[in-house]
């Protein structure tokens, strides 16, 4: 009689975390400029020091570095088959630092740690706390952050694990955010960066509607699901879903609605820190993306000419500029992302 060995991966369920767990992810990949170009064909990114390496040198660095969403999209597909493959949702982000620029190239892998559990009241999932790491070929961390998913359990009937819920930072202070090492903007052509608004130029408290809109394509976003390594079968399965939809990732939602900020925040050039972000309501193919945001602090850096702005981006499908909540704290059925970032932008 033959004897069936199970070869493939089925993904870790909630019981199979526990707290302190290192999760060192497959698999390393080379990225290069062909990445930068694909990026750019997916998503409406201007932002100029991404675009022009005569423009990176002219600011202090050796040339123009890959996007930093890039990097996040990197990373966070080589998470997906160990943390989030049987996830119902992805729940949140914080403490997201960008620490190194990424250039093509540079070789980047993937490291977890499980730093919280919690199982839900309904016994059949529960909530998983991690703190990812993307590291270069130098063993160099480039990225870090904080997410925590909601995961299926195997079996419900399996106990609980004692609860651990990260202390987590609401907002990054501005002295942890890392600016990359040589940016000097105190030459900032305004005219190349494509407008002329600097850190001075904005006020706590001021919300921008960035005007243009996208609509989600299909085949955009499967080559975006592809292109990023993500497993996450809800992306790619149409059976997944009784409708037969296939849910788009929720960082193709990020990276549209950041390259659509250009118009009104052309000069925010380098995403440094992630504070906090929620996936509000689900994005479908079809469904047109608009972008708003609302400026919530300002700091000066150490750094010659450079200051950083903090900002909250709204990514919507539709509805009024500027409406976030309902009554009672819910999210509004078209409001898609809520995310809190720090931006490093010219004075």
């Amino acid at each position: 009689m033959l004897k069936t060995v199970q070869k493939t991966n089925a993904g870790r369920f909630f019981e199979d975390y526990c707290i302190g767990q290192m999760i060192d992810h497959a698999v390393p990949r080379t990225v290069g400029t062909g990445e930068r170009a694909m990026y750019h064909a997916l998503y409406p990114a201007r932002h100029v020091l991404y675009s022009s390496d005569a423009f990176a040198q002219f600011s202090g660095l050796a040339a123009s570095p890959l996007d930093d969403m890039i990097a996040f999209h990197v990373v966070f597909g080589k998470t997906v088959p160990d943390i989030s493959l049987n996830a119902r949702a992805n729940l949140g982000y914080a403490e997201g630092r960008w620490l190194k620029p990424v250039w093509p190239g540079d070789t980047l892998r993937a490291q977890s740690e499980v730093i919280g559990l919690k199982q839900n009241s309904n016994g059949q999932t529960g909530v998983v706390w991690v703190r990812s790491r993307g590291l270069n070929q130098h063993d160099e961390t480039v990225l870090e952050y904080v997410r925590w998913v909601m995961v299926k359990k195997r079996d419900p009937e399996s106990p609980a694990p004692e609860t651990m819920v990260p202390d987590l930072a609401e907002v990054l202070e501005p002295a942890a955010l890392v600016v990359p090492a040589g940016l000097d903007f105190t030459r900032y052509d305004s005219t190349l960066a494509g407008e002329p608004h600097r850190l001075r130029d904005y006020t706590v408290g001021e919300t921008i509607d960035h005007v243009d809109g996208v609509t989600i394509e299909e085949a955009e976003h499967m080559m975006a699901t592809r292109l990023w390594q993500n497993t996450s079968k809800t992306h790619f399965d149409g059976t997944m879903r009784d409708d037969g939809s296939r849910l788009i990732y929720g960082g193709h939602v990020i990276s549209m609605a950041r390259t659509l900020s250009f118009n009104g925040l052309a000069n925010a050039q380098m995403i440094a820190g992630l504070n906090a972000g929620s996936h509000a309501n689900p994005c479908f193919a079809g469904d047109t993306v608009r972008a708003w945001s609302e400026v919530l602090d300002l700091a000066e850096t150490a750094a010659p000419g450079v200051g950083a702005i903090r900002l909250r981006l709204v990514a919507t499908k539709g509805g009024a500029p500027f409406t976030l909540r309902d009554d009672g704290g819910k999210y509004l059925p078209h409001v898609l992302l809520d995310l809190d970032y720090w931006a490093l932008m010219p004075l």
